[in-house]
């Protein structure tokens, strides 16, 4: 039996390592030993608190002394009976050092926060709200104000989180481990939004890694600044239902989808040369692509990153909007203005690979734990960063519930996913030797393949009316189509083949085209095995490629004219459409990340033709059915004539669905006028010209046609046909008018 003196000193820590591994900051299980616990003498409470000389528990709402702790370690561990009681009563803690007292609470008298389902759908990797439990959250426990911090580290030996709160020392609050999902918990009495914060991690062998950024942190520091700060989940009033029930419609493969992309850092400056704000951008940005009548913005990366110069595509804080225009709260203000003017957003999405920044997610928890440990597999020798572990469930999962957020907590309408075809092969960019064959001896990453099927799969179950788009500029097939039929499951594709060859073509000298026809015509042969967007992004202007306009050929008023018609050439082509800032204008210039576009341009007649023939192509393909709502469809493109390589003249025809007026497109790729030009075409009536590549508003020589009447004269094997006037390295769209 325990005698009543051995009950007095029973509630004594007799484990000296135990006291050593926490003064020294390297305890494992620390909630096993701080707070309250129940002994054979009452409730003994144990505190760690490596600046104190003296520690007492006090009572909150009188502040007496409720018990003195003793100093068992010169380093600040301190024990003492708080009540003969196993039910402890509500306490806080009172230190001093020297002349200095003051008071906490005590963050080991908080249970664990986490549910039981959520510890089984964390230890299965399938926690699609995975952001809603890890990362840091405000709230509310036992009645204290306070933050949970938790973080996914399975091999780490002690996790603690350090801030401005506790001095940046890991022995201040060392975290809770939950063995069964590899996860670290803690709330914070006191810590609110706006604290800055990083996890300490000892690794598995006792190494203190670099102090690292919190993988789900929802807003950061202001780069080069690395912390993570405390801010929850968006809090936003939305006001966009009207677009949320609409959006479907808008996002679907028979609707007009015209995407401005734009770079929010250089699409335009203050005067002192300083970013816009989230709150400048919705004031300035939306209301200008909405007059030019595109329907959709598609930001570059959002997500917080480390380099300005990576243009966001190396991000560390994939669950944070950068803090380089604002906080949160203001990207989600941009995104309800846009909705509000009927504009979808679009974010480049990066879950291809990650930089090795120190502080972000390399040997994160002391392993390889997001990225491959097999160089063959976990690095990108072109980029120089890591690639993530797709077959690791709890990776995957942590990328999918990120694709979710941005939907979810942001009502962004699409993600526009970069570099898949990096993903898909095993041997992307790589020599022989250098990569390992998946089970089958093939070069098909099977794990990445299975990681974007399940994120799209989740993405469009959970989220109406939202879609996705790939930048795949490989043959691979199925890249957008559903999962069910043996594709990836993506809502569209970029299609990166016709913008390389109809980039050469139009940068030829007209002369030459004549032997590069197929270029034009190719890009039909495949043009409907995918759910098509024509990309002429921001890749096209850099790395020493220039700008659109001087990739075009001839003296200046001819360099306008071939790029005006080939805009209308792709306004006209199948597929959706996605042009770069500064290209609605002729920007001159390749683009410059560090500056704004030159928008002094715009005080030129010549500039501006070019931003008025966009206004009124994004006008005429969402008015006419015709040039959109067979998009991704062989019924709706049918060549009239396309076998005229000496005059480098290409015509076609673009149709709806029942009783939608058809649409006939003529391009004249040389300098050259063509009078009388006769077309062949599917009605007789009248055909009305709705747009002009060369009318004079936009700087052309004005050779237009105004309305021509089909007459029964079969041509081009059609039934009926008419004369027209082909412009000069220009394009005409006519419609049907009865």
């Amino acid at each position: 039996m325990t005698s009543p003196a051995d009950a007095v000193e029973s509630w004594r820590l007799d484990d000296q390592h135990a006291i050593a591994a926490l003064v020294a900051g390297r305890h494992g299980d620390p909630f096993s030993v701080l707070g309250p616990h129940a002994s054979p003498a009452g409730t003994v409470l144990r505190v760690l608190h490596p600046h104190a000389e003296t520690a007492e528990a006090i009572d909150p709402e009188s502040g007496r002394t409720l018990t003195k702790l003793l100093r068992r370690h010169a380093r600040g561990f301190f024990e003492g009976l708080l009540s003969k009681h196993k039910s402890p009563p509500r306490y806080r803690l009172r230190f001093s050092r020297g002349d200095d007292v003051w008071e906490e609470e005590d963050a080991y008298r908080f249970p664990s926060t986490f549910g039981d389902l959520d510890r089984h759908l964390l230890g299965e990797g399938r926690h699609l709200r995975l952001y809603e439990k890890l990362g840091a959250h405000p709230m509310t426990c036992d009645g204290m104000a306070g933050t949970r911090f938790a973080v996914w580290a399975p091999n780490a030996s002690r996790v603690s989180v350090i801030g401005n709160f506790n001095v940046w020392d890991g022995r201040h609050h060392p975290m809770r481990f939950h063995p069964g999902i590899g996860v670290w918990e803690i709330f914070v009495p006191g810590v609110g939004r706006g604290e800055v914060y990083k996890f300490e991690i000892i690794g598995a062998h006792g190494e203190i890694l670099p102090a690292k950024a919190d993988p789900l942190a929802f807003k950061c520091e202001v780069p080069p600044a690395t912390a993570s700060v405390v801010d929850g989940l968006p809090a936003h009033a939305w006001e966009d239902e009207g677009w949320m029930k609409e959006r479907s419609a808008r996002n679907d493969r028979d609707a007009p989808i015209s995407i401005y992309e734009v770079h929010l850092g250089s699409w335009r400056r203050r005067d002192d040369g300083a970013y816009l704000t989230y709150d400048d951008l919705a004031d300035q940005l939306v209301p200008y692509v909405k007059d030019l009548g595109f329907t959709h913005i598609e930001c570059m990366p959002v997500s917080e990153h480390p380099f300005s110069g990576s243009w966001g595509y190396q991000p560390i804080g994939l669950y944070a909007p950068t803090s380089r225009f604002g906080d949160p709260d203001g990207f989600a203000r941009f995104v309800n203005r846009c909705h509000k003017e009927k504009l979808g957003v679009i974010i480049d999405w990066v879950p291809a690979h990650f930089p090795s920044d120190a502080h972000g997610l390399v040997n994160f928890d002391g392993t390889a734990l997001y990225e491959h440990a097999d160089p063959r597999k976990g690095f990108h020798r072109d980029w120089n960063t890591l690639i993530y572990n797709f077959g690791r469930r709890e990776v995957a999962n942590f990328l999918t519930a990120n694709a979710l957020f941005w939907l979810d907590q942001y009502h962004v309408d699409a993600l526009r996913v970069d570099a898949v075809a990096s993903m898909l092969y095993l041997d992307y960019s790589r020599q022989p030797g250098d990569w390992e064959p998946n089970i089958h001896g093939g070069n098909e990453n099977l794990e990445a393949i299975a990681f974007l099927r399940d994120t799209n799969i989740a993405l469009f179950s959970h989220h109406s009316g939202a879609t996705s788009a790939a930048e795949e500029s490989t043959a691979f097939p199925g890249v957008s189509r559903p999962v069910y039929a043996g594709g990836l499951g993506f809502g569209f594709k970029w299609n990166m083949g016709w913008m390389h060859d109809t980039l050469d073509y139009i940068g030829r000298d007209p002369i030459h085209r004549r032997h590069h026809h197929d270029q034009i015509t190719f890009g039909l042969h495949y043009a409907f095995s995918e759910n098509f967007i024509l990309p002429l992004s921001h890749d096209e202007v850099v790395y020493g490629k220039g700008s659109l306009i001087g990739r075009m050929p001839g003296d200046r008023w001819q360099k306008f004219a071939n790029l005006r018609a080939y805009l209308a050439f792709m306004w006209t082509h199948p597929g959706k459409k996605l042009l770069f800032m500064g290209g609605e204008f002729a920007q001159e210039r390749e683009w410059n990340h560090d500056w704004q576009l030159d928008w002094h341009h715009l005080d030129d007649a010549l500039h501006c033709g070019v931003c008025d023939l966009l206004r009124d192509l994004n006008a005429i393909y969402v008015n006419h059915k015709a040039l959109h709502e067979l998009d991704c469809e062989s019924d709706g493109f049918e060549w009239i004539d396309a076998s005229n390589p000496d005059l480098s003249v290409f015509i076609y025809l673009r149709k709806g669905t029942g009783n939608a007026p058809p649409v006939l497109v003529a391009c004249n790729f040389t300098p050259v006028v063509r009078e009388d030009y006769r077309i062949g075409l599917p009605r007789t009536g009248r055909w009305r010209e709705i747009l002009n590549s060369d009318q004079s508003q936009y700087g052309g020589s004005g050779v237009t046609n105004g309305s021509v009447n089909a007459v029964e004269e079969p041509w081009h094997g059609r039934p009926a046909s008419a004369s027209l006037r082909l412009p000069p390295l220009g394009v005409v769209v006519l419609s049907w008018d009865q």
